[in-house]
């Protein structure tokens, strides 16, 4: 099971398209996500791509499809539409007990660009297809096997989801999403999404395409399917872990996994794919009832990783994992409020400079702050740390080679240590806060009252419901931390 990752110290914070952040499951939507737009009985993704027609039942096709290539589904549970929180789900048919077996996909059965039709062309042109992303291969292998009239997965696509209906907030207009979620760092993600996915497009995949005209129809050569595949293998592909010895490597490559990728997500899941030399299992982690749904997860992501890559949140308090960011520079900035005489914003930007060198921050960077747990520890407090210490300590601090463990352990910066800080750091902290509540377009209180009036938040759009959820959820843990900080 995958284990939260600290966020990279000098990263945004904000995935830009590259090997999926998740190593165990994709996702649908989660239960209480009203108003979510429907998924149709089966996926338009093969026609949209100039592909065969759509099965009578999607399902029946599909199971039948698992029989031939050996992929083996447990007599105790049911791909099925119904009992499921969103679209295509599985249900257990009988209640299962930790560690059944729920079903076992052979490794033949992955569509990846080694098992694909054209697999021998996209390791012979590996490197033309070589991009920052890492994922032009599948999608290329994608591309082909949709339009493609016999492809051995086309049972499998006809449960995807319909390309065109994706909710991924890259598919929402411009103003709607900067509106919605401007604070929240969704829209500067998503900025970046769209600007690597454009520039990966032209420069590598439709001269690629271009080059294979009897591979690749005019129907696939389009930036927006291209794009809607982005989305897709951003939700629903799967990145097998490294081991521990191999942590030094660059991410395994992301691959489709049929079977696994039906089952919805919950940070509270019920089951976890485990992987193998010739199959990837998956196999629940504790008793599931007769009736109840299947649920797997793909690490601990917050609300705004969520609706990013997934489309989805899950509705406060339900993620048990969410977070709230406060970006650096603000940090920097809030220290500069105090600031008069301009030796001492000269002797302000040393220290950050010092930080800089340490590698502690960066100017897209991003302390992470999470419901009970400050994820970027090390990072928060050497920079409170450095920013409020004295004139004269620095100097030494700044010239003193050995200034680390001992030093960071007695300086550990917890949530339930937090009002134990000093004066001095606690009212950075603080400042720091404000601001970044100040980036939002709406207060806590605001939101809370939506959320407090059924009626009023059943009136909202399904993106302004996702939207708030994501909003709410980053508020409330920065005003624990203004109620730490007081």
């Amino acid at each position: 099971m995958a284990t939260r990752a600290k966020r990279a110290r000098l990263s945004s914070g904000r995935p830009a398209p590259g090997p999926p952040a998740h190593a165990l499951g994709p996702s649908r939507r989660p239960p209480c996500a009203a108003a979510s737009p429907p998924r149709a009985p089966s996926s338009q993704a093969a026609r949209a791509a100039g592909g065969g027609e759509q099965e009578p039942d999607p399902v029946a096709g599909f199971l039948s499809w698992c029989g031939r290539v050996g992929l083996e589904l447990s007599p105790k549970v049911a791909v099925s539409r119904q009992g499921t929180v969103a679209g295509y789900g599985m249900v257990a048919r009988e209640s299962v007990q930790p560690g059944e077996l729920l079903f076992a996909v052979p490794r033949a059965a992955l569509l990846s660009p080694h098992t694909c039709s054209i697999g021998g062309l996209l390791e012979r042109e590996r490197d033309v297809l070589q991009s920052q992303s890492g994922w032009v291969p599948l999608l290329m292998a994608l591309l082909h096997e949709l339009q493609a009239p016999a492809s051995p997965w086309s049972p499998y696509f006809a449960l995807w989801p319909e390309l065109g209906r994706l909710e991924h907030p890259m598919f929402w207009p411009e103003e709607e999403r900067r509106r919605l979620l401007q604070g929240t760092g969704v829209p500067e993600a998503v900025d970046k999404d769209l600007v690597n996915i454009r520039g990966e497009y032209y420069a590598i995949v439709l001269p690629f395409m271009e080059a294979h005209p009897d591979l690749f129809g005019p129907s696939v050569r389009s930036l927006e399917l291209y794009r809607q595949l982005v989305a897709l293998v951003m939700a629903y592909s799967f990145q097998e872990p490294l081991e521990e010895e191999e942590e030094e490597k660059e991410p395994n490559s992301p691959l489709m996994v049929p079977a696994a990728d039906i089952l919805n997500h919950l940070a509270n899941h019920n089951a976890n794919l485990e992987y193998s030399a010739d199959y990837l299992r998956m196999v629940a982690t504790r008793s599931i009832p007769k009736g109840h749904e299947i649920f797997n997860t793909y690490g601990q992501m917050a609300n705004w990783q969520l609706i990013h890559m997934y489309g989805f949140v899950e509705p406060y308090p339900d993620n048990t994992d969410d977070t709230a960011d406060i970006q650096m520079v603000t940090v920097r900035e809030a220290a500069l409020q105090g600031v008069k005489e301009e030796a001492e914003r000269l002797l302000l930007f040393e220290r950050w400079d010092f930080l800089c060198k340490m590698e502690m921050v960066g100017e897209e960077g991003a302390f992470v702050i999470g419901r009970e747990e400050v994820l970027t520890e090390e990072e928060l407090t050497t920079t409170l740390k450095v920013l409020c210490m004295p004139a004269e300590e620095f100097r030494a601090f700044k010239n003193w080679d050995v200034w680390g463990k001992n030093e960071r352990e007695e300086n550990s910066l917890t949530i339930t240590s937090i009002p134990k800080l000093k004066a001095s750091w606690r009212q950075l902290l603080r400042d720091s806060v404000l601001l970044t509540l100040q980036t939002y377009t709406t207060d806590l209180k605001t939101d809370q009252d939506i959320l407090s009036n059924k009626e009023a938040y059943a009136k909202l759009s399904w993106r302004e419901q996702q939207a708030l959820q994501v909003r709410y959820g980053q508020k409330m843990i920065l005003h624990q931390l203004l109620a730490l900080t007081s």
